[in-house]
């Protein structure tokens, strides 16, 4: 089996892809889905986030809405909205976010290189997310919802796929977060095949996003192979759907840190505890870290450099992060806050909303400081997947996001 191989998507029809495409279906709850889908009843959100087509008070993981996300489904395709490619192909796809671009290759990565770690995780998953995401593509017989990969740079790969875009686009549209999502269809044999040998010749590849997808593939996976005593291994189900960018292409924001109070200190004693792991720089500006190891601390109306000491600073990968550095060193040492996955008094702000959103959240009262970091680099979650370790929970904030509907993957 390869690493990757290319599949007949199932995509927008020609003039379609501005309609259809939609946010992941992760990254806004309920109630924004219903606004956004005002007057676009081709939104693809009617398939990822279906209970919007359900009576308000209908529980999100209820039987009945995964049966009206397959309903959805079934009567784009009938009224043509989304069309399946006749043949398999790889996909060029291009992001476009004010200055930045990227482009990646949309393709069927392999269950059993993630099986095996050949395609390397960096997150834990959780039970109740990954059962929600297998009986979605279960009602649906498809994968939607694409996991963003890494590959490590290879020149060959990128020339490829930047010969690919000069060619008309299958399908490009502009998301309502202003990115520009386009798509050009690879399907000369040839081609394809340089394409899959590149890859297999890589020794791994790594999830950016989308833990939970990949892991709901690989139980899909199982049950079906247990299930097919013909099992050749060639069957759609042994590969999930997937967009893989070079990793020097990918970019990466700051994930910051608000918290409610100082557990208990004076704002003096507070700072003085600070000043035992940090060197402290009073800012006239909002403190936007230049190097890992720099920190913004906002507090009071005032914003502070925090410099961490050389001598905290380990050497294995995950204890160096910028979200390890200021746990270990302020959050859970200083403010008590030990386990940030469940501890109500923090709160995380991704960097695109910038440094402003900071001090209105501590301005407000709602919080009483908050912290910058540095963003975490490709290469230090690389390193982490590298070393079977995991991150920290919110060490990373990908932009742009990818777009949902642009290309699925069907189980047939």
């Amino acid at each position: 089996m390869s690493l990757i191989r290319p599949f007949p998507a199932l995509r927008p029809a020609p003039g379609r892809a501005a309609e259809v495409i939609a946010p992941p279906y992760d990254v806004l709850n309920t109630a924004e889905a219903r606004v956004l889908v005002e007057g676009r009843p081709w939104s693809f959100l009617h398939i990822s986030k279906p209970e919007i087509d359900l009576p308000p008070d209908t529980d999100p993981y209820a039987p009945e809405v995964y049966a009206k996300a397959a309903e959805n489904l079934q009567k784009m395709i009938a009224a043509g909205v989304l069309k399946q490619d006749a043949q398999p192909c790889y996909y060029a796809y291009r992001l476009i976010m004010g200055e930045h671009v990227q482009v990646g290759v949309v393709a069927a990565a392999s269950v059993a290189d993630y099986d095996t770690n050949r395609i390397r995780k960096h997150e834990f998953t959780r039970p109740d997310k990954e059962d929600d995401r297998v009986r979605q593509i279960e009602a649906l017989n498809a994968q939607t919802g694409p996991v963003l990969l890494a590959y490590p740079h290879q020149a060959e790969v990128d020339s490829i796929l930047a010969a690919a875009t000069q060619a008309t686009p299958d399908a490009d549209g502009v998301a309502e977060s202003g990115v520009r999502h386009t798509l050009w269809a690879i399907s000369d044999t040839a081609t394809l095949a340089r394409l899959t040998e590149l890859f297999d010749a890589m020794p791994a590849l790594y999830i950016a996003d989308g833990h939970h997808r990949s892991a709901s593939a690989s139980r899909i996976c199982a049950s079906r192979r247990a299930a097919n005593p013909a099992h050749s291994g060639n069957e759609a189900y042994n590969y999930f759907l997937s967009v893989i960018f070079p990793h020097h292409q990918m970019r990466i924001f700051d994930y910051n840190r608000v918290i409610k109070d100082l557990n208990g200190l004076s704002e003096p004693e507070f700072m003085a505890k600070v000043a035992e792991n940090f060197m402290i720089e009073m800012a006239g500006d909002a403190v936007k870290p230049a190097h890992p190891g720099e920190f913004g601390l906002y507090l009071n109306g005032r914003w502070s450099k925090l410099t961490v000491r050389t001598d905290l600073i380990p050497h294995d990968p995950v204890g160096r992060l910028d979200v390890s550095l200021l746990q270990n060193n302020l959050i859970g040492p200083i403010l008590g806050i030990v386990d940030p996955r469940r501890d109500k008094r923090i709160d995380f702000v991704g960097g695109i909303r910038g440094l402003g959103e900071l001090e209105k959240r501590v301005d407000s009262g709602e919080m009483a400081l908050a912290l910058s970091l540095h963003a975490t680099r490709m290469d230090d979650l690389m390193a982490v997947a590298d070393a079977n370790e995991v991150m920290p929970p919110k060490s990373t904030w990908f932009e742009p996001k990818l777009a949902d509907g642009l290309a699925s993957h069907t189980l047939d």
